[in-house]
């Protein structure tokens, strides 16, 4: 397992977000890249999408809000949906749960949520294995317009 030291969340910067858009992710977890995304409205706090670093190096991002959201799902404002990112030189070298976690810190202090909530690819495994076991419990399953088949997951936080 690699170990990157302590991890920070702040607004992502636009440079940040540009750097994003280049990542690549191998199939199936292609469905992650985000080369269409304007680095303007990643950037734009408005957004919800926060740079996770280590030692001030960009290692993956995290986001709250709608961006967390896929269509083909009847969401609600029960929860405040969370999703984000590894940079693909980083995944499958256990470092999901400890920037969840941090994510999950960060969304408490800033948002304070009754709950959250995440909308994970099925075929992704290796993500659904770290959120559940950070409390996040399996509340649906759906097809999105896609194809791709997700599972919807809630974490009480009161």
């Amino acid at each position: 397992m690699t170990t990157l030291g302590p991890l920070a969340l702040a607004p992502l910067t636009r440079d940040q977000a540009a750097d994003v858009r280049t990542w690549r992710y191998p199939a199936p977890y292609d469905v992650y890249d985000m080369t269409d995304a304007d680095p303007g409205a990643l950037a734009d706090p408005a957004s919800g999408f926060h740079a996770l670093t280590a030692g001030g190096r960009l290692v993956g991002f995290r986001s709250f809000g709608p961006d967390g959201q896929v269509p083909g799902w009847a969401y609600d404002d029960a929860a405040l949906d969370t999703g984000g990112g590894l940079h693909p030189e980083l995944v499958g070298q256990g470092l999901g749960r400890e920037a969840v976690r941090a994510g999950l810190a960060h969304g408490r202090a800033r948002f304070a949520p009754a709950a959250y909530r995440m909308t994970v690819a099925s075929f992704n495994t290796r993500a659904l294995r770290v959120v559940e076991s950070l409390g996040f419990e399996r509340v649906g399953h759906f097809r999105a317009p896609t194809g791709v088949d997700y599972e919807v997951l809630v974490r009480p936080e009161r």
